[in-house]
């Protein structure tokens, strides 16, 4: 059981670093591929991310859909060869639209997490899924603080450096799993592919006649919507307002998802147990809300990166949430449950890097009527605020 889980952790961490990995070398790559201003590269940044996320929403509940049917096993390895091959790709490309290629590949390839977290539902009792959800929380902190670390180490060699590791790691994660992986669909669990519960929409559709999930879809959508201001602007937001090189860059990243890995991985189980789900999640907005505004106004690089692990606590609201409805629905749907998420979040993450980017080069522009290159995380402390007002007003509804 233990090497299969690791197995489980590491195609999430690597998935993650698919995100991380782009992140500190981001400005420098599409300056050296496009040219532009910094404000003309954070847009093109959207765009990449954005094509990620839309491949990632379009594949989620296709991937957990074909996993219900033929097996989280076979999914998961070609899926990683895939990706191993995409890298390289990336590593060579020379051409902004290459590099847009390789975005469509790799958000394909990503949405294996959807049968990843259908692999930890198939093997964890119903009370260890939430901790155990929150182990793969932790995995995707890993490649978090992993992916802009050696992004960001890696530069010194070129922007191209991260993603030859990142193929070479990928192809050996394949090769572990080959040999240690075991299928949990029996053929008793199998269950018929439909394009109806594949489609994204269809899926998010097929979740809304479950009773009591789709008011917390839709809190677990806000939230993804404006944790992604992260990964969007950040590396262009340092380098804005504080100066930060590619490599601070990465290790400002990195603390935060070293923190995030810690809180996921092992605090969350204390928060739980003392607050419940519910008030693990009222407790993780409280504490994005107020880590958003203090980032946004601080001017000070020093005492951004102090506020870093408040803004971390944030992530014990996606395990929490998930746990939540993953005990409203039945055994043999987990992997539809958690195919829908994945699009839920990718739908975010689809949405939030295009209305981010777009908000921060308006805020940085020459032209600007305001300088103010925290805008972006001010709008995602406004969101964190509808989300929590919307979890609260649907339990009030409901206790």
């Amino acid at each position: 059981m233990r090497l299969p889980i690791i197995f489980i952790l590491l195609t999430v961490m690597i998935d993650a670093m698919g995100i991380g990995l782009i992140i500190p070398v981001m400005p420098d790559l599409i300056q050296e591929l496009g040219g532009g201003t910094l404000a003309e590269a954070a847009i093109w940044g959207g765009i990449l991310s954005t094509t990620f996320a839309v491949m990632q929403f379009l594949f989620g509940p296709v991937m957990g859909g074909l996993s219900d049917r033929f097996g989280r096993r076979p999914v998961l390895l070609l899926a990683l060869l895939v990706m191993a091959m995409d890298y390289v790709v990336m590593a060579v490309a020379g051409s902004i639209w290459l590099l847009l290629l390789g975005r469509v590949v790799g958000g394909i390839t990503a949405a294996t997490q959807s049968t990843a977290s259908a692999y930890m539902a198939d093997i964890s009792a119903p009370h260890e899924r939430a901790a155990r959800f929150g182990l793969v929380g932790a995995a995707f902190g890993a490649g978090f603080v992993l992916g802009p670390l050696l992004g960001g180490f890696l530069a010194e060699y070129g922007t191209r450096a991260p993603f030859w590791l990142a193929a070479g790691l990928a192809a050996g994660n394949a090769l572990f799993g080959w040999i240690v992986l075991k299928e949990t669909v029996t053929p008793e669990r199998q269950r018929a592919f439909s394009w109806r519960r594949a489609n994204p929409l269809g899926a998010l559709r097929s979740l809304g006649r479950l009773p009591g999930v789709t008011p917390l879809l839709l809190v677990y959508f806000i939230y993804y919507v404006g944790f992604a201001v992260y990964p969007a602007v950040w590396s262009y937001f340092g380098k804005e307002r504080f100066d930060w090189s590619p490599a601070t860059i990465g290790l400002s990243l990195a603390l935060f998802g070293v923190t995030m890995a810690i809180i996921q991985g092992g605090l969350i189980r204390p928060v739980l147990r003392a607050f419940g789900e519910r008030g693990t999640v009222i407790v993780g907005h409280a504490f994005s809300i107020v880590s958003l505004i203090g980032i946004a106004m601080i001017t000070s690089g020093f005492w951004v990166l102090v506020l870093t692990p408040l803004a971390a606590m944030g992530g014990i609201i996606p395990p929490a949430l998930q746990g939540i409805m993953s005990a409203r629905v039945a055994d043999d749907a987990q992997g539809e449950l958690q195919g829908a998420l994945t699009s839920a979040s990718a739908l975010a993450m689809m949405l939030s890097p295009l209305v981010m980017t777009y908000t921060f080069a308006q805020f940085t522009d020459a032209d600007a009527p305001v300088y103010l290159p925290g805008a972006p995380f001010l709008l995602a402390a406004c969101l964190s605020t509808l989300g929590l007002a919307a979890l609260v007003a649907f339990t009030r509804r409901t206790d």
